[in-house]
């Protein structure tokens, strides 16, 4: 009787190590995971994560925010309208990028779809 509960507590034993050295190689996957896809940390993962799950599901520059970058702007029509009007008042480009905080590209992109510059020749 005595021999049979040891003989469970070794078996026991050996099962638990087994499941200890997958969750070990599961930790390290997982460990790994933020560095796979570009983030700095477990932290930023999550916190794209959390961003992602809130807007719900709609995609999330979370990659290029955990470098540093703005998130990419949502050009609108309103937007549209201000650029015209700036550049109508003489502003620069990158006056006008700043003051609508996007991009100097967008900017030039929205000029030439507007008509507000020369064509190339």
């Amino acid at each position: 009787m005595v021999t049979d509960k040891f003989k469970k507590l070794e078996q026991y034993q050996r099962e638990m190590a087994k499941l200890e050295k997958e969750l070990a190689g599961f930790n390290r996957k997982l460990l790994a995971l933020p560095g796979k896809f570009g983030f700095k940390s477990v932290d930023a993962l999550i916190d794209a994560l959390r961003a992602a799950a809130k807007s719900g599901g709609a995609k999330v520059a979370a990659k290029a925010a955990s470098s540093g970058r703005k998130p990419r702007a949502v050009i609108t029509a309103e937007t549209k309208q201000k650029l015209k009007a700036l550049a109508q008042a003489g502003k620069t480009g990158a006056e006008i990028a700043q003051a609508l905080n996007i991009s100097l590209p967008s900017v030039q992109n929205i000029k030439k779809e507007l008509g507000l510059v020369k064509a190339r020749k």
